[in-house]
């Protein structure tokens, strides 16, 4: 098992596959993108499958997350979610992505054996999207929601970050569509993960902020801590139900104490925390020909070492160096 010294067991593993992507949000990265990472620096499909067996069989691992970047853009992936869900125990797969090339691998993705996605749109206008992202795309994101849904990658999440000046009156907007197409919609705090640093706490649209616009519109109803458990969401049953919205308060309501994840980034290191400054490398430890019983255990050492929190609420807090699309969200 992945045990800390607060008690926390890691279940949940989130594997970046790829540190690229084909947006270029202004909450995450510069309009010119960034130096991605040298080929060979990045694990091959069979690295990544080993270290997920390792995690499944060893470790305690219940359920693994795809992200990035943007994990559509890994050559391999259908393969990979094929022989995951191949694993025993099998474990739960699911799949964090901008939606852009969702239309043309839904299908596929479903039948390799993924569970579930959850899309990242921030807004309904195009021209609002075009604004965040840099890119001329929120018609492809809408078409892979929609086609997501269809091959039965359910529930189909949406996540959504407001930003001032830009979207943060679309809150109320965006739950009612996400109503009327059976999508589940979690607003995301913005969180100071952006590789320019120019996030500030001052200014951002809160948990609180989000909450306050969707009451004018919505009759909430909190779900409760005990349907919660150690999920990231807080979540309120909108209307009397059937659908819920849920707020990822990361920044002003931290869940640390619930925590149950551990992160491989696309080169092959171990987080313990997406705003952790330390990493743990097992790509060497893979490549030098380490057996799987070492390679488990310096994973778990490291997450033996975990912080009991993010410390966001903390002065003297540091950005990590790596920007979110090199983490994995």
């Amino acid at each position: 098992m992945l045990i800390d010294t607060y008690g926390r067991q890691a279940t949940d593993l989130r594997v970046s596959l790829t540190d690229r992507c084909n947006l270029r949000c202004t909450y995450c990265m510069p309009e010119e993108g960034l130096q991605w990472l040298a080929k060979p620096d990045l694990l091959t499909d069979d690295e990544i499958v080993r270290l997920i067996d390792i995690a499944v069989t060893s470790l305690g691992i219940e359920e693994v997350r795809f992200t990035g970047g943007e994990p559509l853009l890994r050559p391999g992936l259908v393969g990979i979610v094929e022989r995951v869900a191949a694993l025993e125990p099998r474990p739960q797969m699911s799949l964090t992505t901008n939606g852009i090339g969702l239309k043309r691998t839904a299908t596929a993705l479903k039948a390799a054996g993924l569970d579930r996605v959850n899309v990242s749109l921030d807004t309904l206008r195009p021209d609002v999207f075009k604004t965040l992202t840099r890119r001329d795309r929120h018609k492809d994101v809408i078409e892979g929601l929609y086609a997501a849904r269809e091959a039965g990658l359910t529930p189909v999440k949406v996540n959504s970050v407001l930003m001032p000046g830009l979207n943060e009156d679309e809150a109320p907007d965006l739950l009612a569509w996400a109503v009327e197409h059976d999508y589940e919609l979690r607003f995301i705090e913005q969180m100071p993960l952006d590789a320019q640093h120019g996030w500030k706490r001052d200014g951002m649209i809160t948990a609180g902020d989000i909450l306050t616009s969707l009451r004018t519109r919505f009759e909430l109803t909190e779900e409760g801590s005990e349907k919660r458990g150690s999920a990231p969401a807080e979540r309120w049953i909108v209307d009397g139900g059937p659908h819920v919205v849920g707020v990822i308060a990361s920044v002003t309501r931290p869940f640390c104490a619930a925590c149950d994840r551990t992160r491989l980034t696309a080169d092959g290191q171990v987080r313990t925390c997406l705003f952790a400054q330390e990493e743990t490398d097992l790509r060497a430890a893979l490549r030098s020909g380490a057996p799987d019983e070492e390679i488990a255990s310096i994973w778990r050492t490291a997450m033996w070492g975990k912080k009991a929190g993010a410390g966001l609420d903390d002065p003297t807090f540091v950005q990590p160096d790596r920007p979110m699309s090199a983490i994995g969200g």
